[in-house]
């Protein structure tokens, strides 16, 4: 999610996961008793589901940003157009996050889920010496 980060009540007005809904473009993660059955999204607005997938397509082409990470990131575990379905989700959230909480996009960036990753494997680190009974304090290097 862009800038806002928000996750309050919006005084009555139905969460960006109903519109997503509305849309047809919440793909489900069915699993019970140890089997897969359909993650199909369920069929939405057809006009916007389209407008969706070609603002995906288009921003996986783009350079440096959240989305065409979040595109590439997604195509090389999954086929190339569910991850567009996938971006095209994470859009119409944005979307909905910037009209709902009247503030400006600001971009995560193009190395966010890198950065995430370090970041989570910093944590890890700290946290099993401290597991092992540790006291952790981090100093950067200087470089």
């Amino acid at each position: 999610m862009h800038g806002c980060r928000d996750r309050g009540g919006h005084g009555g007005v139905p969460p960006a996961g109903h519109l997503a809904s509305w849309a047809g473009r919440c793909p489900g993660n069915n699993r019970t008793g140890g089997k897969r059955r359909s993650g199909r999204p369920t069929r939405g607005n057809r006009w916007l589901g389209e407008v969706l997938i070609e603002c995906a397509w288009a921003a996986a082409r783009s350079r440096d940003t959240y989305l065409s990470a979040q595109y590439w990131r997604l195509a090389r575990r999954i086929s190339k157009k569910k991850a567009a379905v996938a971006v095209g989700h994470s859009i119409l959230v944005i979307a909905w996050h910037l009209l709902t909480d009247s503030c400006d996009d600001q971009d995560l960036g193009g190395d966010y889920f890198i950065r995430r990753a370090s970041d989570r494997a910093r944590q890890r680190a700290v946290a099993q010496l401290q597991a092992l009974g540790y006291r952790v304090a981090l100093e950067p290097l200087a470089a």
